[in-house]
């Protein structure tokens, strides 16, 4: 019982930078539909607003691996928050000029932020207790990620897709004096969620810094592993994959969920069903006190993004008791065919159907992430920065498979595309029952 008091603290205040991060990325999300109609973009080229928040991981989580490994995990923790906070301020003039190229550069230094804070938080949650209890450690951290995913389209649908978005076509046709106005009108649903978000994130950058944390990674033995020796650790490479594929297939379908609805139609789904209606009005009223007549079809479609991401909270919730019982790797491999049979649902049905099962995605999402990195970087030793790093860094899945999904919805739709994110799954239920497996001296 000591043991568990002694790092109480220490998990508390980790996992407050899990919720940020997550409430950060899916808002991020909300403004691929409302570029995509100021931009006239086609899916594929809307998903490259993730393909530049994605690559940062690619870019900065081995350099970060390298900095955390001299400089410490609560150190690079707060470099990390810093430069979230850098990188929401850069939104305003983004937004002020309107031009695309800026937004993505934003997108670029603020992932950049956030994935020098992956790198330094898993493995610091997985240290804090016994290794047989990491994977329902990490996962319990990653529910309260998913608090902040999930609170997120809420605030995204009160304040980003809230007003009526505008083509080409219709802006050309306004008087001089109206333009302007619209302009300024789409500059301030962007710059003040993001403006906020900086000055909280500075904030909490200083808050953190105060706070004293045990050294678990810390120590001599952790400053000298190598990427090299890391990477001969076939659990780990295999499970890199595992991250790209999963992390790229969460991204995809909540990328693309607000266009999804609306091929289904959503207004008419939610005007046909009570509970649907009264569904929307809860969740839209929450934050913006907006009646659901006055709510634009891009905000309502929205709103009910929280379902997905919510499911995502809850699983983890129940995930991190179940697997104090249930092997990691066998939870993983039955809910990844779980997500298959979903999908497959989606594929082939409409309406209610293909809606809900599309979103309950999001509960057998859920404890992926978490089992796949605790599974990777088990038995690492002196590489485990090094391994934490080359898995954050396979996070860029979510740069490539949304809009190689998006490509394919160009072409056949975005219901027929899913067949696409189920390779990814059929990938993680085969990792989970058997290469997380290979160099453990026990079955994970």
């Amino acid at each position: 019982m000591g043991e568990k008091n002694k790092y109480l603290v220490p998990f508390i205040v980790i996992t407050s930078l899990f919720f940020m991060w997550g409430f950060i990325t899916v808002l991020v999300d909300a403004l691929i539909p409302r570029l995509r109609d100021v931009f006239e973009l086609t899916y594929f080229q809307a998903g490259i607003v993730q393909f530049a928040f994605f690559t940062a991981y690619a870019v900065f989580s081995i350099p970060g691996g390298y900095l955390i490994s001299r400089i410490g995990y609560k150190n690079g923790a707060i470099v990390g928050l810093i430069t979230m906070g850098i990188a929401c301020a850069l939104f305003y003039p983004a937004a002020s000029f309107r031009i695309f190229g800026i937004f993505l550069a934003a997108m670029f230094v603020l992932a950049g932020g956030i994935t020098i804070l992956q790198v330094a938080a898993n493995p610091y949650v997985a240290a804090l207790g016994p290794s047989k209890t990491a994977s329902s450690r990490l996962n319990l951290a990653q529910a309260f990620n998913s608090l902040g995913t999930t609170i997120a389209p809420l605030v995204s649908a009160a304040f980003i897709l809230s007003s009526s978005v505008l083509t080409s076509s219709e802006i050309d046709a306004l008087s001089e004096t109206d333009r302007l106005s619209y302009f300024a009108t789409e500059a301030s649903a962007v710059q003040g969620p993001f403006i906020v978000l900086g000055v909280v994130l500075i904030g909490l950058a200083l808050v953190f810094s105060a706070f004293k944390l045990p050294n678990i990674l810390e120590g001599d033995e952790h400053q000298h592993g190598n990427y090299r020796s890391a990477l001969k650790k076939r659990h780990l490479t295999f499970g890199a994959l595992g991250i790209f594929v999963y992390v790229g297939a969460e991204v995809a379908i909540g990328s693309y969920l607000v266009n999804y609805f609306l091929n289904l139609d959503v207004q008419s789904l939610v005007e046909g069903s009570a509970f649907m209606t009264g569904a929307a009005t809860f969740l839209s009223r929450i934050f913006s006190n907006v009646q659901l007549s006055e709510m634009s079809v891009a905000q309502l479609a929205g709103t009910f993004v929280f379902f997905y991401w919510g499911g995502a909270m809850v699983g983890r919730f129940i995930g991190s008791a179940i697997l104090q019982k249930v092997k990691a790797g066998n939870l993983l491999a039955t809910y990844a065919g779980v997500n298959i049979t979903l999908l497959l649902i989606s594929m082939t049905t409409g309406g209610y159907v293909a809606m809900w099962s599309i979103l309950c995605i999001g509960l057998f999402n859920s404890i992926m992430f978490p089992n796949i990195f605790t599974l990777s970087i088990k038995n690492l030793g002196e590489h485990t920065a090094q391994g934490s790093g080359i898995l954050c860094t396979a996070i860029v899945g979510g740069a490539f498979i949304p809009p190689l999904y998006g490509r394919i919805a160009d072409s056949i739709g975005l219901q027929s595309a899913l067949f696409f994110v189920a390779i990814c799954y059929a990938y993680i239920l085969w990792y989970g029952k058997f290469g997380s497996n290979l160099d453990q001296p026990e079955s994970a």
